[in-house]
């Protein structure tokens, strides 16, 4: 997520130590719920801190506790799936930047199972980190079909939030570990069906 000092929702500017030990105990974090979700040890703040290599100290001063972690855990990883819609784009044709972000769907969709026991935790105490989410989500879907709709890749009479109902239906289905090789070909069919006839 982008650091600013300016409007609503914003965090200031981390200086570059701060922003890398933030972005390591994000992905230590990571490892630990998906450990524990698999039937392994409850993660434990001071496990992640050791994994992300940084003191506990230095976890507090980012999350001040588990909730704290686990929505910024989940916040980040709707960041970089957003983001990497332009990403994507300035790499390869719109329909295969289409195709390509929607396998980082499906890995957002398995973070987001992993910490499934975590965020309903956060919505039964008032919190809300899923606020904005599927709008920005079709937003970027939507950036990646205008683009294949002005090179003529993509059919430009889907609605981006039929596209983005397709995907989770999939990802619902056979988003997990295992059921990666089927969730991709039924990926293919789908954007397979948004390309002009």
């Amino acid at each position: 997520m982008p650091t600013g000092t300016g409007g609503p929702g914003t965090r200031p500017a981390l200086r570059a130590d701060a922003a890398r030990n933030r972005e390591l105990l994000l992905t230590a974090a990571v490892r630990a719920f998906t450990t524990e979700s698999g039937g392994g040890p409850p993660a434990t703040l001071d496990g992640i801190a050791k994994d992300a290599g940084v003191g506990i100290g230095t976890l507090y001063r980012h999350f001040p506790n588990r909730d704290a972690l686990v929505e910024a855990v989940y916040r980040n990883e709707l960041d970089r799936l957003c983001a990497a819609a332009t990403e994507l784009r300035a790499e390869l044709p719109a329909d295969r930047a289409l195709r390509a972000w929607m396998d980082r769907f499906v890995d957002y969709v398995i973070t987001k199972k992993q910490l499934a026991d975590s965020l309903h935790t956060l919505v039964a105490c008032g919190r809300n980190p899923f606020a904005q989410s599927r709008e920005r989500m079709i937003e970027a879907v939507r950036s990646l079909q205008e683009a294949g709709i002005a090179e003529g890749t993509l059919r430009s009479d889907v609605d981006a939030a039929d596209v983005l109902v397709g995907t989770s239906g999939i990802c619902m289905a056979v988003a997990d570990p295992e059921g990666r090789t089927q969730a991709g070909r039924l990926l293919d069919l789908l954007v397979d069906g948004l390309r002009p006839r």
